[in-house]
């Protein structure tokens, strides 16, 4: 990674490109703090490394506007819902699966509490629209919006933060810098802020957009025009990883996905695809999805940040402040997964921070004013809960975790959940309950199962979907290959230190030689060893080997590499 040192010239940085304020990534976070500043004045240059803003990135995807935000994506720009959104949600429910039996409950009033509205929404068409917007206001301040721009670190002078380095680019200095450039951001890295050590702290999900025929939506889902529906799903389907199922209806597609806390996945060694193609070939699908039909549009993956774990207190370091993903600001507590709307809210304080710092003449205080007002307004508490600190003392040690897996499976324990009934659908709608939920089996595989066997209904469906094969997936993806210029490196190729990645990697598999890691018999000094090999071509710039692997990762140059359609 590069970055400048002391022995910067003046001579040279006289030179440099200055702004008031540049804001690395264009998603809904450096989207809504560009917006933001633009409209207080501030000359703003926003750098994107796709060709297009969202051609990088990938979400669920919903978007909240909450009652309590100081900030939401529709004040700041008026027409999203209209021209940017795919179907507002007004249906949310959870299945809980135990092989073909499954108990739902409905958890619309979770998912409307502190809820202004929700829409499903995919990332390009999002954010390309956002990025317009975007342009023309900073435009106006003097600034504007490069893509194709990869920001490769922050510009020191003195040992101090005064701008950022770039693949395409001479440096460019800013008094305040917005690093919006998401969950691999390298200029959190760069500053010591966010590091890729433990695979607890991370999320990884994987999406396949499927389309669906006109009309087909609102007869398979009972939904109207306007209408939207969110499903959730966890139990036995996807074996022992602690994660879940979703169903997002859009304006003419389903984004169907899996979610997984990322220590599980690599301890079970299991295949982010063959997961996610659990839950699309599962009984229950059939009622929404028809094998004659089937065709993907497009298979994703990304890393999230489990805010509860990772998301910074203090996340600022000189001029640099983080917003979104970049600062782990994604909130996935049970059934409750939020994180674009907390990306505006905070891009929005960072706005307002800076310029009240600046109305007082020192603009290096707007780190400290942003880190407050995102107390002041609650966003902290809502990302790290004081009630999941508690509760994860008592419940998440694994003795305690066993203990109480082994009376949910009970007879004791079956008849507590016969007993309970439908009422246990009033404890999972609590907002209260769902951010004390532990991160162990009990609440993604235990319960659930034991609800469903207990209380569930055989599935009346049948699906007979046979998804895309791995090769065929990435196949249909998009790529604008670096041509001798990999973007990661294998410090260790040994089984020990990067084996996992063969197999947490989202287009890797065991014996499949078409993605990016793959495990090797190689001579070596006439003996035999098992050694991982490494081919970047396939790559989807998730990250995930970065955390389980013995890597040096960074971001492909500025439009190279993948290129998500839908997103």
């Amino acid at each position: 990674m590069s970055q400048s040192t002391n022995d910067d010239t003046a001579t040279a940085a006289d030179e440099y490109e200055q702004y008031e304020a540049v804001v690395v990534g264009c998603g809904p976070g450096g989207a809504a703090a560009a917006a933001a500043l633009a409209n207080e004045g501030v000359e703003t240059l926003v750098l994107e490394r796709g060709v297009d803003a969202g051609s990088k990135n990938v979400s669920g995807g919903l978007i909240y506007a909450e009652e309590s935000a100081p900030h939401t994506i529709d004040s700041l720009f008026p027409e999203f819902r209209e021209a940017a959104s795919e179907r507002p949600v007004t249906d949310y429910q959870i299945h809980n699966v135990a092989g073909s039996q499954v108990k739902s409950f409905d958890l619309t009033d979770l998912h409307e509490h502190d809820t202004d509205w929700s829409d499903t929404v995919l990332r390009r068409k999002m954010d390309s629209w956002l990025a317009d917007r975007v342009h023309e206001r900073t435009r106006e301040t003097g600034g504007g919006l490069l893509t194709e721009v990869r920001v490769n670190g922050l510009l020191r002078e003195n040992g101090e933060i005064v701008g950022v380095t770039c693949d395409e680019l001479d440096p460019i200095r800013a008094d305040l810098i917005v690093g919006a450039d998401g969950v691999n951001s390298e200029l959190a890295r760069d500053a010591g802020l966010m590091d890729w050590e433990e695979p607890e702290e991370w999320f990884q999900g994987v999406k396949a957009v499927v389309d669906m025929p006109d009309g087909a939506i609102e007869e398979r889902f009972g939904i109207g025009a306007d209408e939207g529906a969110a499903h959730l799903f966890s139990g036995d389907l996807f074996e022992d990883v602690r994660g879940g199922g979703f169903v997002y209806t859009n304006e003419d597609s389903l984004s169907v996905g899996s979610v997984f806390h990322l220590d599980s996945l690599a301890a079970q060694r299991a295949e982010p695809h063959q997961l996610l193609d659990s839950l699309l070939t599962h009984p229950f699908m059939g009622q929404w999805i028809e094998d004659d039909e089937y065709a993907e549009r497009e298979y994703s993956a990304k890393l999230v940040p489990d805010s509860k774990k990772v998301a910074l207190e203090s996340p600022h370091e000189g001029r640099l402040v983080l917003v979104g993903d970049a600062a782990g600001q994604m909130q996935a507590q049970g059934p409750i997964i939020k994180g674009m709307n907390h990306a505006v809210t905070a891009g929005g304080l960072v706005a307002e921070s800076y310029v009240q710092a600046r109305v007082r003449g020192d603009t290096s205080q707007t780190g400290e004013l942003y880190e407050r007002k995102l107390r002041d307004e609650g966003v902290m508490e809502k990302l790290k809960p004081w009630r999941y600190k508690a509760a994860s003392a008592l419940g998440e040690p694994e003795p305690v975790a066993n203990v109480t897996d082994s009376l949910l499976e009970s007879a004791v324990g079956r008849f507590g959940v016969r007993l309970l009934g439908d009422r246990l659908e009033s404890l999972y709608s609590s907002p209260t309950l769902a951010m004390m939920v532990p991160d162990t089996q009990t609440p993604y595989v235990t319960l659930p199962t034991v609800i469903a066997e207990e209380l569930g209904a055989p599935v009346e469906f049948e699906n007979d979907v046979e998804p895309p094969s791995l090769a065929d997936r990435i196949g249909d993806l998009t790529y604008n290959t670096d041509i001798g210029n990999p973007h990661i490196e294998v410090l260790d190729e040994s089984v020990a230190a990067s084996g996992t990645a063969v197999t947490a990697c989202p287009v890797s598999a065991e014996g499949f030689g078409g993605g990016c890691y793959r495990q090797e018999t190689v001579q070596a000094n006439g003996e035999q060893k098992e050694v991982v090999s490494l081919d970047t071509q396939p790559c989807v710039e998730c990250g995930t080997c970065a955390v389980v692997a013995d890597t040096e990762w960074e971001h492909p140059r500025g439009g190279k590499g993948i290129e998500f359609n839908e997103g």
